[in-house]
């Protein structure tokens, strides 16, 4: 298990961040590498993502000093979608199969979390996130068919979407940790707008199912403020909550997206005005 660390930043350092800066601090490239664990440890709000990419041989989550704790999940819970060829997720020894677009969401205090791909050939991508959890709640498959579908947006702008909720209060208990998945029907391009912020809850994107010609442009900072990312396919980026959520492609994309903070109410959020972004 590889584990990168990055550490938050204040609004009014980051105005003064130029491209290669900005993707330093907030973008995650390429998260998911064959037969290896990579994650990242983001000290917004204390989450942990990124990818496991399983081959020949399964892959485990590990405790140690980064986490300071014994085992992964002695004090975190964790959310997972898989995004490739079937694989198992294997809980306290308890397999449990997940073909593409189905997840999982483990309790704080499983002792072991592994991963594996059904075949080598054609492995599993897990997509994992993970936050500090105060309490235990029952862990629980999520079939792509169980996720809780909202449709929005409009064609006249571009933004029709269905948003699939996981992890969510209509879907398993959690204690923190919030997880969807959103696609775009064809012809739409734009995932949020107007933007809006959560100032109590950050949040972390995994764009996939690109072509190696399409890019994202991730917005980010301050509505008076913004600033772009450019993404490319399994890309991930940080969004702290002081951040507008927006985003358009220049061709088909989806994108996970997993939240934590202060509460998990999808809705508590601020919308911006397109008149007041600068």
């Amino acid at each position: 298990m590889k584990l990168e660390t990055r550490y938050g930043q204040d609004p009014k350092d980051a105005i003064f961040y130029d491209t290669s800066t900005l993707r330093e601090r907030f973008l995650v490239q390429a998260v998911f590498t064959t037969g290896e664990l990579k994650l990242t440890y983001s000290h917004t709000d204390r989450v942990i993502f990124g990818g496991a990419m399983p081959t020949t041989a399964g892959l485990s989550l590990e405790g140690g000093k980064e986490l300071g704790t014994e085992r992964f999940l002695d004090r975190r819970e964790l959310g997972v979608i898989n995004i490739g060829e079937g694989g198992k997720v294997v809980v306290d020894g308890k397999p449990f199969a997940l073909s593409r677009n189905d997840g999982i969401y483990v309790g704080r205090g499983a002792a072991s979390v592994s991963f594996e791909s059904d075949s080598a050939a054609k492995p599993a991508k897990f997509w994992l996130m993970s936050s500090p959890a105060h309490r235990t709640c029952p862990t629980t498959l999520i079939p792509a068919a169980n996720a809780n579908p909202r449709k929005l947006g409009a064609v006249e702008t571009g933004n029709v979407r269905t948003i699939r909720q996981y992890v969510h209060p209509a879907v398993c208990e959690s204690c923190q940790l919030v997880m969807g998945m959103t696609t775009l029907e064809p012809g739409s391009l734009w995932n949020t707008f107007p933007p809006h912020t959560h100032e109590r809850r950050m949040e972390v994107y995994l764009y996939f199912n690109m072509d190696s010609q399409t890019r994202v442009f991730h917005f980010h900072g301050r509505p008076d403020e913004t600033r772009h990312l450019l993404l490319s396919n399994e890309d991930a980026v940080i969004s702290p909550s002081w951040s507008i959520h927006s985003g358009v492609g220049t061709g088909p994309y989806s994108f996970i997206w997993g939240m934590a903070g202060e509460n998990q109410t999808f809705d508590d959020m601020d919308g911006i005005a397109p008149s007041d972004l600068r």
